[in-house]
């Protein structure tokens, strides 16, 4: 969850004196935006030669995300100097509890700028932001430095959201995969062709899984964006926590969601009874021969291993190798009940409010987090900026 000099915007709290004499806290501007893609490429792409291409393309994309709505709620801290120290990316969203509306923010990219930052950009940036009007405070994407400095302010962890799982359908060409995304320069046919003879070998222990039962007759189907922003929120009404869209905004998120292009492009597949009625949804990126990356997966009731089922077969369809994405409590089981998963630590997924009924619901895991109530869905998270 690291960009330059003004005094604190209107209707900002001001930091007490022990904190202003080390810098100060505004909103991102777009005069900023540059400072803060180079130091983004530095942190999050680990290069320190920075091309004008990638840093201008990052710079693109910030604005569009974090300047193209309403006012900007990211931040920059801004150093005595007047020089960048540091940043916290921002998306303003709505949240309802049991029918009350709630205010939320949702934290990305969080970083500081050590070469001129001694240590004050990070509490700087969470004070402020915890000062703002927001009744929560969520990120599925904490690193480990993030961990230590949100735990102590009182954010609530939620363990399960912090996995992430990878189904893996043909060994030889994920792994192959996996090593041309990391190595681009590898020599492609040597690689296939080692795939293929491992895949041939293997090929009786990564057999698809059987099915989940189902009490009842179902079907899949894709379907298109307009379709899938349609039935979420229907299905995921059993949320006391959950997102409050306003009228267009799910089709924007989509829409900005399907920019992302490091696994492929963006499906949608919808699970459906004898009558027509749906009882779960999907939306995946991937492309054959590629690794397909979960975005969203929801269903109603006792739907969701049906509803699995259907996202790994989708993906199987479409020559994906191999499927990953965010776990969640509520198909966890039916996670367990497929060969050839894994869990590996991906991210924190943690909240902050307070409000009483708010931490509750977190604790029961009664919340919708994580996927399009995340910043996993950005370009951010993935893409090369610096490729053409």
């Amino acid at each position: 969850m690291n960009p330059v000099s003004a005094k604190a915007g209107p209707g900002k709290a001001a930091a007490p004196p022990a904190l202003e004499s080390h810098g100060s806290v505004r909103p991102l501007a777009t005069e900023d935006l540059e400072h803060v893609a180079a130091l983004f490429l530095m942190k999050f792409r680990h290069r320190r030669s920075q091309r004008d291409r990638a840093i201008a393309r990052t710079a693109d994309y910030m604005r569009e995300l974090y300047l193209g709505g309403d006012e900007s709620k990211a931040l920059v801290q801004i150093n005595p100097q007047g020089r960048l120290g540091g940043f916290m990316g921002v998306l303003k969203a709505g949240y309802e509890l049991n029918g009350r509306a709630l205010n939320a923010a949702i934290i990305g990219p969080f970083m500081t700028d050590s070469s001129t930052d001694h240590g004050w950009a990070g509490p700087q940036l969470l004070r402020a932001l915890h000062q703002g009007e927001f009744d929560l405070y969520l990120t599925d994407s904490a690193n480990r430095t993030s961990l230590a400095f949100a735990r102590p302010m009182k954010y609530q962890l939620l363990p399960v959201h912090c996995l992430e799982w990878t189904c893996v359908f043909r060994p030889g060409a994920m792994g192959a995969a996996v090593l041309r995304r990391k190595w681009p320069g590898l020599p492609r046919p040597a690689l296939d062709l080692s795939a293929r003879a491992f895949d041939a070998l293997a090929r009786a222990r990564f057999e698809p899984s059987p099915q989940h039962s189902s009490s009842q007759r179902t079907h899949r189907e894709p379907i298109d964006a307009a379709q899938f922003a349609e039935q979420l929120p229907i299905l995921m009404t059993d949320y006391s926590l959950r997102p409050n869209w306003r009228e267009g905004e799910l089709p924007r998120l989509l829409a900005l969601a399907a920019e992302k292009r490091a696994d492929g492009p963006l499906h949608f597949g919808g699970l459906y009874d004898e009558t027509g009625k749906m009882l779960g949804c999907h939306a995946f990126y991937g492309q054959a021969g590629g690794i397909a990356n979960l975005l969203q997966i929801q269903a109603s009731g006792s739907h969701w291993g049906a509803t699995l089922d259907a996202l790994i077969a989708a993906a199987r369809d479409m020559g994906c190798v191999g499927i990953t994405g965010q776990t969640q409590s509520r198909f966890m089981p039916q996670l367990f009940g497929y060969k050839n998963v894994f869990f590996h630590y991906a991210g924190g997924t943690m909240v902050r409010s307070r409000i009483a009924e708010v931490t509750e619901a977190v604790r029961s895991s009664d919340i919708f987090i994580g996927g399009l109530m995340g910043d996993r869905w950005t370009r951010l998270s993935s893409d090369d900026f610096g490729r053409a």
